[in-house]
């Protein structure tokens, strides 16, 4: 089984975008010719490109773990009598549909760690010096990222099982397979691998706009991209004091600001947000995917957003999110992620500013973040950051709610849910509360297990090993 492995790591370098074909040359044996690998900076620039090119593929950021797979599990979206949807919906990983969505994202994601191994291990980025600490940094940061993603998928939840297998962390660019670790032991491989990324990334603001290759840094896993995805892992851990750290920079320091109310409409429409996306990918070809499955309206394929889904954004004010999210001229459709001047036929109007693509870390997270956080030791302050977001949702301060009593982590688990459909991330927060899933129909509640929150490891994984 060795050569099936053999054959899905040597499938991830071919890498997606024109730019980046030159960055490796793979023989007939399946050898790398070291000799032609990562001579210049320039190829090291091609190698990262590629590893974002591959992120943005339909089984991983561009639509499994965006809007689409992980977003059904939360039970944001159906699609009547599709029976992929279906199943997913019911967390029915043994249905032969379902397991070959996971397989994929399992197999996806490894090559292109692979991709990333193959950019911290080579020669040049033994310097530290600019650019190289740079390019390091970011792929450090990814690698983290990646294998942070894999772990919340496919993995107990760490603080209700503290003794939960983990998955491989694989550090080299190496066709062995990397061995099965304990969780507790992935989380340290993916702290200290950001950990590293934020020393090497600290001071990339000397060097904007330097070359290419640093313009627009929210389009690279950047340095604050990096405490951004350490304040999730701390959080996930249960460690809130550095939770709150991490997301306290980045508010901070980012240069980030949450976008006024009058300015949501579209502010995520198939874009990255100006105003509050850390880190997002760039895919001019976002629209060809979110289109036919998000706004259009074709039985069996098109996603529909759950029934009462906008009973939730009636409280608290004139939630722009209504509005902004949703649209609902003939059937209700989820229009949050879909280019208004794609879908209108004048994408040469869009202004120049806005870049396509996908966001993957924004600011309000961090917001949610720190009120969590503080909860219990500083309400005041939790409260406080938490008003920050709704204000420029356009709603009224948490404590003039009619029908709120105190502010509470159901409050931040409501706003989370509001804010985040479209963008993978709230199956996660459920499950790393062990909290129950209210269903799709509206009707149906899912209990916390295991059955539903860990994801099997795909089988291909296990025949692979001998």
């Amino acid at each position: 089984m060795r050569s099936r492995y053999i054959q899905l790591l040597i499938a991830g370098l071919l890498l997606f975008t024109t730019s980046c074909e030159k960055f490796l040359d793979i023989v007939p044996e399946g050898e790398i010719k070291q000799k032609d690998l990562f001579t210049s900076a320039s190829g090291v620039e091609d190698a990262l490109y590629g590893v974002y090119a591959q992120m943005r593929q339909t089984s991983l950021y561009g639509q499994e773990l965006a809007f689409n797979t992980l977003d059904v599990m939360a039970q944001y979206l159906d699609c009547y009598n599709n029976t992929l949807v279906t199943e997913l919906s019911k967390f029915n990983y043994q249905n032969s549909n379902v397991e070959n969505v996971f397989e994929s994202i399992w197999t996806k994601m490894y090559e292109n760690i692979s991709n990333v191994n193959a950019v911290v291990n080579c020669d040049l980025l033994q310097n530290e010096n600019y650019p190289y600490n740079i390019y390091k940094g970011e792929a450090l940061g990814l690698r983290a990222f990646m294998h942070f993603d894999l772990v919340r998928l496919y993995t107990d939840q760490i603080t209700v099982n503290p003794n939960a297998g983990g998955i491989p962390y694989a550090t080299e660019f190496s066709l062995k397979i990397p061995d099965f670790q304990k969780a507790t032991d992935n989380y340290k491989a993916i702290i200290a691998d950001l950990r590293e990324a934020e020393r090497l990334l600290e001071n990339e603001g000397e060097h904007t706009d330097e070359t290419y290759f640093m313009t627009n840094r929210k389009i690279h896993f950047n340095l604050h991209a990096v405490r951004a995805t350490l304040a999730r892992v701390y959080l996930t851990m249960g460690n809130k004091d550095s939770a709150y750290y991490y997301a306290d920079k980045v508010i901070q320091e980012s240069g980030c600001r949450l976008t006024e109310a009058t300015e949501v409409n579209h502010d995520v429409a198939g874009v990255l947000s100006n105003n509050e996306t850390i880190f997002g990918i760039y895919y001019a070809g976002f629209y060809s995917v979110v289109n036919p499955k998000l706004q259009q309206e074709v039985s069996f394929s098109s996603l529909d957003p759950r029934k009462d889904i906008l009973s939730f954004y009636t409280e608290g004010g004139e939630d722009v999110r209504h509005e902004a999210y949703f649209t609902t001229e003939n059937k209700l459709r989820l229009s949050k992620l879909t280019d208004i001047y794609e879908l209108n036929g004048i994408a040469s109007s869009r202004p120049a500013d806005r870049v396509l693509g996908i966001n993957l870390i924004r600011l309000p997270e961090m917001y949610y973040i720190a009120a969590e956080a503080l909860l219990d030791s500083i309400p005041d302050r939790a409260l406080a950051l938490f008003d920050e977001v709704l204000t420029h949702r356009g709603l009224n301060p948490y404590e003039t709610w009619p029908s709120q009593a105190t502010f509470s982590q159901q409050a931040i688990n409501d706003e989370r849910y509001r804010e985040f459909i479209g963008e993978g991330q709230t199956f996660y927060n459920l499950k790393r509360q062990n909290l129950p899933i209210n269903g799709v129909d509206g009707q149906t509640t899912y209990p916390p297990s295991t059955t539903i929150y860990t994801v099997p490891i795909p089988n291909i994984e296990y025949s692979n090993r001998y």
